[in-house]
């Protein structure tokens, strides 16, 4: 059984923000998705190699409307290693920190990551990765939770993306996947009440 999680105060949110410095306004919104910036927690420009992902318009060219979790399966650091070498042919937008929930953005949200294995479900979505082990729940820290919960908030408010589990899905849900990410031990009744209470 998980045990109980109280919700972090607005005021822990907003030090551990306050705390993260070299952080940049996420990329790739434009025109009238620009009002949505303040929601987003900090981020950190850590590109992909352009040949693991495909340049687009979004949301012009295709509309946003899923994000879509996953679980690495390796380090953040040879996770950002992956998604930098033009030979592996696979990419997300975001990759997050287990032990202080840093953000690193590696493709713009305007553009299609290759994260899902289905070409319809990355075009119509945001893929946001957490460093850990599906078989392992101390990957899964606080600060994991809180950050990628205050992310995935941010680009739901950007796009008009309804806060529920029908929205918010992870890899595992993705038609025709073999993966079981984020797994049995990822917290969504947890995740969703932060979502919901993000800033």
């Amino acid at each position: 059984m998980t045990p109980a999680r109280s919700l972090p105060s607005r005021r822990a949110l907003l030090t551990g923000a306050a705390a993260t410095a070299t952080a940049l306004t996420p990329l790739g919104a434009t025109g009238a998705h620009a009002s949505a910036h303040a929601a987003y927690p900090p981020v950190h420009w850590t590109p992909a190699s352009p040949a693991n992902y495909t340049a687009a318009d979004r949301p012009a060219g295709y509309p946003v409307q899923l994000v879509v979790l996953h679980v690495t399966q390796e380090t953040y650091a040879d996770t950002v290693r992956i998604f930098q070498n033009p030979a592996k042919k696979v990419s997300a937008h975001y990759v997050l920190r287990s032990r202080d929930g840093y953000i690193g953005q590696c493709v713009r949200e305007q553009d299609i990551a290759w994260h899902a294995g289905n070409w319809d479900r990355n075009t119509r979505s945001v893929g946001i990765e957490h460093e850990g082990w599906v078989d392992d729940p101390a990957w899964f820290t606080e600060a994991l939770y809180r950050q990628s919960a205050r992310l995935t908030a941010a680009v739901c408010d950007r796009y008009g993306i309804p806060k529920d589990r029908r929205h918010i899905i992870g890899h595992a849900e993705v038609p025709g996947t073999d993966h079981t990410d984020p797994g049995d031990y990822w917290d969504w009744a947890y995740y969703m009440k932060l979502v919901a209470a993000a800033p």
